[in-house]
């Protein structure tokens, strides 16, 4: 069995519409760079808030990919 590596980044992803779209739009943004992209776990859900209104979804995001030998 060999043995892997794999490398853990935060990203923030933001939509105007839910957090669901908020999530993969990290994870598009990350897969256009990242190749081997493995877990993607939402660790917090946010709000934008203007004139008492949601203007925006955050979700961030942690993803890993598998470092390459």
């Amino acid at each position: 069995m060999s043995e892997k590596t794999y490398k853990i980044i935060e990203l923030v992803g933001s939509s105007a519409t839910s957090w669901e779209d908020a999530a993969q739009a990290a994870v598009n943004t990350a897969a256009k760079t990242l190749r081997d992209l493995r877990i993607a776990e939402i660790t917090q859900m946010d709000m934008k808030i203007e004139n008492g209104k949601v203007a925006a979804y955050r979700a961030r995001v942690k993803l890993s990919f598998k470092y390459e030998t």
